[in-house]
């Protein structure tokens, strides 16, 4: 059987995964590539450092040109995250002929032009099915599976730490700062939460999902991002009242010749299968003009699952022809879809005042919303012979714009104490 060498870099969470895979299935891999997988080097940036897989010393370096330099060494496989020198070993990797493998969410949404057309300039094949959702196929599933459909809508929980903490304060009432340590605990959450919780994560798989789908040049600044830390367990026991369930949502919708891009917390009807999706568990609702709706479920995260992603383009790699590669015709992306202003997106709306108990607080409130152009669907006021009181409304559709200039009059009214939160309402 033929034998190829490959090098990844890094040996975190995802390089441990890779390896355990490579040498656990190491029969079936090679069944099915065609090839032996030899790793003839590892890159980690000190190598006394304790690590849960056994690696024989003579493989780790901490030195780049080791593997640059090797000729044998075909494909490389990055996996340290972050831009540099993660950019900087892709490109010298992929002008060296290597091909290259990578799960780097954050350089491809915000780099990923520049590395695709460096690809395709050297004749090199690049892989990235782990950048986005980790074990489950949604890349190869746009790219090639849905060739057939213009993708029209996606909508998708892909950031497995944001929908843990909102299941276990729907589940079990927590609120947010207790769910969020939970999950660090796990080992769900990193220490520093930052790029999860404020929706950074999931607007960099968004980027690269869009670019896909919609054969168009997605900026990342492009694309509104609101993360969950505003959201309350009051929320979520109002939510299940009006009979939806909270989610971090990133959302892509092609309309009219404009993209629709948003990451955001949504309620959405509880029956929808979206709702049920729990824990660390990510899920993709795709819509195509040809296949209808379809939706990819499963883990999202974590070293055997996104390391089966990673594998799995290896594997690619080796069955496309590492030797004899010929990159295929392709359209090129470009930059014909505007990106829609959230004012003009169109959605229903929760909103929560704190209000003082007066005669005519509601009517003062319903008025300004109907000058606006804003129709209510539900309302709930609780509490009775109390100073303050909440008061809970669901508007029918309306844009965006309507419902801000109808909160700036609203803050104004005497009796409104504060404008507890807004979260949008998805009728998915």
């Amino acid at each position: 059987m033929k034998k190829v060498r490959i090098a990844i870099l890094g040996l975190g969470n995802v390089g441990s995964g890779v390896w355990k895979i490579l040498d656990k299935n190491r029969e079936e891999i090679s069944i099915r590539s065609g090839y032996e997988i030899e790793v003839a080097k590892i890159l980690v940036r000190n190598k006394n450092k304790a690590r849960n897989v056994d690696v024989p010393e003579e493989i780790i370096t901490t030195d780049f040109n080791d593997i640059l330099e090797d000729d044998s060494i075909r494909i490389v496989v990055e996996l340290m995250g972050g831009v540099e020198p993660a950019k900087d070993y892709i490109l010298k990797a992929i002008s060296r002929k290597k091909h290259v493998v990578t799960a780097n969410k954050f350089l491809l949404a915000t780099q990923g032009k520049e590395i695709l057309e460096a690809a395709k300039r050297e004749g090199v094949m690049l892989y990235f099915e782990a950048s986005v959702a980790g074990g489950i196929p949604i890349i190869n599933a746009i790219s090639e599976s849905l060739t057939a459909n213009k993708i029209v809508e996606i909508l998708g929980i892909i950031n497995g730490t944001t929908n843990f903490i909102l299941t276990r304060m729907s589940h079990e009432g927590m609120e947010f700062d207790e769910a969020l340590k939970l999950a660090q605990e796990l080992g769900f959450a990193e220490a520093d939460p930052t790029s999860d919780i404020e929706g950074y994560d999931a607007m960099y798989k968004l980027a690269i999902l869009s670019d896909l789908s919609f054969n168009s040049i997605v900026h990342v600044d492009s694309i509104y991002r609101e993360g969950i830390t505003g959201i309350t367990a009051v929320d979520i026991q109002y939510a299940k009242e009006f009979g939806y369930t909270i989610k971090l949502l990133a959302i892509a919708k092609e309309k009219n010749g404009e993209l629709e891009l948003r990451v955001h917390p949504a309620m959405i009807p509880s029956k929808h299968p979206l709702a049920n999706v729990n824990d660390a568990f990510n899920a993709i609702f795709i819509k195509g003009n040809a296949v209808g709706d379809l939706m990819l479920y499963g883990k999202g995260a974590g070293d055997l699952p996104t390391g089966s992603a990673v594998v799995g383009d290896i594997i690619s790699v080796l069955r496309n022809g590492i030797d004899d590669y010929t990159a295929p015709a392709k359209k090129e992306a470009n930059c014909q879809f505007k990106v829609q202003s959230m004012d003009d997106t169109v959605c229903k709306y929760y909103l929560r005042f704190a209000v003082l108990d007066n005669p005519g607080t509601l009517a003062d409130i319903s008025s300004i919303f109907g000058k606006n152009g804003v129709s209510l669907a539900s309302v709930i006021q609780k509490g009775k012979n109390e100073k303050e009181v909440p008061l809970v409304f669901i508007t029918h559709e309306t844009l965006e714009r309507n419902i801000n200039e109808a909160i700036k009059e609203i803050k104004e009214l005497p009796s409104v104490i504060k404008v507890e939160n807004i979260i949008r309402v998805e009728n998915i």
